[in-house]
């Protein structure tokens, strides 16, 4: 699996990393039968959060012979200083790890949201204390809105943006382009969300086959590998797919032989972006 730097931390992750998603709900032993594959593809990302089910249990014991060698990234959805900072030693009891490389403010969801996580008393204080007492190596975070990433940005010194980078998206509105341009500018890693997301599911859709996604996944093989290599060609780091084994799995096999896309299949991607409704409009 070809790795790339995290922006200015000098790290280097495989381009598809695994999220905790994938094995929420799963039995231990498919947990570490997936772990061990991922590893052996040479996976070094791994991302999980507290408001992921059982996931932190789950990959807790079975990353713990790897620790050393993995990346992990773990977030938390708390934004006053006591509550980030139970949460993380929650997170760390249940990783079973006594550190955490990348923790994430996650999925700030509006300016407000985000003063008050940046403020005075805010989770980014817990952030801090971590870092300074070695139990966080890196600081970063989470939303799907371009006005909260750039305000996010400008407001404190993140070493990571996880952000979502989606054909559909940005064929429909462009809106991750002022994002990404603010992240090079700032040298952030960025991290690449709902990359192989098609668009949110239609009224009479059949979920049981995906049941961890709230979007509808691409699973039909050609358009999954177009998606996926036009996101990983946006100057992103690299790419977490769907919650869902085989699109994760779809995504291992297709990262190996990432390309640039042909003008011919950019052209192909936005004919069928213009007849999808994108999952975020702003």
């Amino acid at each position: 699996m070809p790795k790339r730097l995290l922006g200015r931390t000098g790290v280097k992750l495989s381009m598809i990393g695994l999220g905790g998603i994938v094995v929420m709900n799963e039995r231990p032993g498919k947990v570490e039968k997936l772990v061990q594959e991922s590893i052996e593809a040479g996976i070094n990302y791994f991302d999980v959060a507290p408001s992921y089910g059982d996931a932190e249990v789950k990959l807790g014991p079975v990353l713990k012979p790897w620790r050393k060698e993995v990346f992990l990234a773990c977030k938390t959805g708390q934004r006053d200083k006591n509550g980030a900072w139970e949460e993380l030693q929650s997170s760390l009891r249940k990783l079973q790890t006594d550190r955490i490389d990348l923790y994430q403010l996650h999925g700030l969801m509006t300016e407000k949201d985000t003063e008050t996580a940046l403020g005075k008393g805010g989770a980014i204080e817990a952030f801090l204390r971590a870092k300074k007492e070695g139990i966080i190596k890196y600081i970063g975070f989470s939303t799907h809105f371009p006005k909260v990433a750039l305000k996010a940005m400008r407001e404190f010194d993140f070493d990571t943006l996880l952000y979502p980078i989606n054909f559909v998206i940005h064929f429909q509105n462009h809106s991750e382009e002022a994002v990404l341009a603010e992240a090079k500018k700032r040298c952030l890693g960025v991290l690449a969300l709902k990359a192989m997301a098609k668009q949110p599911w239609l009224k009479d859709a059949d979920r049981k086959q995906h049941p961890k996604c709230w979007y509808q996944p691409i699973v039909e093989p050609e358009l999954a590998e177009l998606a996926l290599y036009w996101a990983l060609t946006q100057g992103i780091t690299a790419a977490l797919p769907p919650g869902d084994e085989q699109v994760y799995r779809n995504a291992l096999k297709f990262a190996l032989e990432c390309r640039k896309l042909t003008e011919t299949e950019i052209d192909k991607l936005k004919r069928i972006a213009a007849g999808l409704n994108p999952i975020f409009s702003d």
